[in-house]
């Protein structure tokens, strides 16, 4: 099956969604995106999941971030489902749903991006779309991709969170540890050499013992995001 790499461009695709007409790379612009497919419309897991995604869309946007739903279900469906969803969130009568939800009803789309989930099918047997993230950057490259089965809901707070890793990490030359959180110190990768570290990172460089005496553990306070 065909799928995407990281570092891969991801293609500029044209589809039907529920904002009209899309083609990728003019809706995202100079932003950041978040492509998520998910199996199917009116269906309690993608609900959930579809709500929180609309709930933190206002953090997403803080980031320069833009979010994209995909599915293989029909136009007319995701307006529909479109309203169940801000019932569950309790958003109020009228309001607008925050982001544009793909129609991909021939499955050309989730096919070429390697989103299908082949043990999962509907009910005449063809395949249906894995929760499948990816994040894309300014570039149009693709920097993460999480695979969930559809029996999994995802952690957009998760997604968030590897946002602002990816986003933090593209402009200094550091990593994110485990369980990272903004404002957390961050790590000093070791193909930096000792003395050039200390010009790199003016606020200091702690080092954490080892049994083995080797300094790779290398840790400096978060340099300031930059402002996508």
């Amino acid at each position: 099956m065909p799928g995407m790499l990281l570092g891969d461009i991801v293609p500029n695709f044209e589809a039907d969604s529920t904002f009209g007409r899309l083609k990728l790379h003019d809706f995202l612009g100079d932003s950041w995106g978040v492509l998520f497919s998910h199996p199917r419309d009116f269906t309690p897991v993608c609900t959930t999941e579809l709500g929180r995604a609309a709930q933190l869309s206002p953090e997403f946007s803080r980031r320069n971030v833009k979010l994209i739903a995909l599915s293989v279900d029909s136009l007319q469906d995701h307006h529909g489902w479109s309203k169940d969803i801000l019932a569950y969130n309790n958003a109020e009568s009228g309001s607008e749903f925050p982001f544009p939800i793909i129609a991909d009803a021939g499955r050309h789309l989730v096919e070429t991006l390697g989103m299908l989930d082949p043990e999962e099918k509907d009910q005449t047997g063809m395949p249906l779309s894995a929760r499948c993230v990816f994040v894309i950057g300014p570039d149009k490259k693709l920097k993460l991709s999480i695979l969930y089965p559809a029996t999994t809901g995802r952690n957009f707070d998760e997604i968030l969170r590897v946002v602002d890793s990816l986003q933090l990490t593209a402009h200094n030359r550091v990593a994110t540890p485990v369980d990272w959180r903004p404002g957390d110190s961050v790590m000093v990768p070791p193909s930096i050499p000792e003395q050039e570290a200390v010009t790199l990172f003016p606020a200091g460089v702690y080092t954490r013992d080892l049994p083995s005496g080797k300094k790779y553990l290398r840790y400096t306070p978060q340099p300031k995001p930059h402002q996508e």
